[in-house]
């Protein structure tokens, strides 16, 4: 069993979403299109992608809980700093959401997370 990942979500996309049966938001501000990939973290580092990426957002996110067994698009591990050697999980394709398992709103402000 692999262990879950994880994802940051506007609230409004993450709706739409779940209406349309896919996900196609990279991360903030870039789609599947641009970017090539979706963007997730493992639970160790999706608090230091809100702190780094989402500190600006006045408004809640939804952390979404991904079960990539249920995945329907590719998981690739790949690494994200080249200069530490991290390695982050990506999804090469749209995000199913009957694979996220659990959506948590956290509240701002996002540059406090744990």
């Amino acid at each position: 069993m692999q262990p879950p990942i994880f994802h940051l979500a506007d609230p409004d996309e993450w709706a739409a979403a779940v209406a349309s049966g896919g996900y196609e938001r990279s991360t903030r501000g870039r789609t599947l299109a641009d970017e090539g990939f979706i963007h997730t973290s493992y639970a160790v580092q999706w608090p230091v992608v809100r702190r780094a990426f989402y500190a600006d957002v006045a408004t809640p996110l939804l952390l979404l809980t991904i079960d990539p067994e249920r995945l329907t698009s590719p998981l690739v591990v790949e690494v994200g700093n080249p200069a530490t050697g991290e390695e982050f999980p990506h999804i090469y394709g749209p995000l199913n959401p009957d694979a996220v398992v659990a959506v948590e709103q956290l509240d701002p402000p996002h540059h406090l997370s744990p």
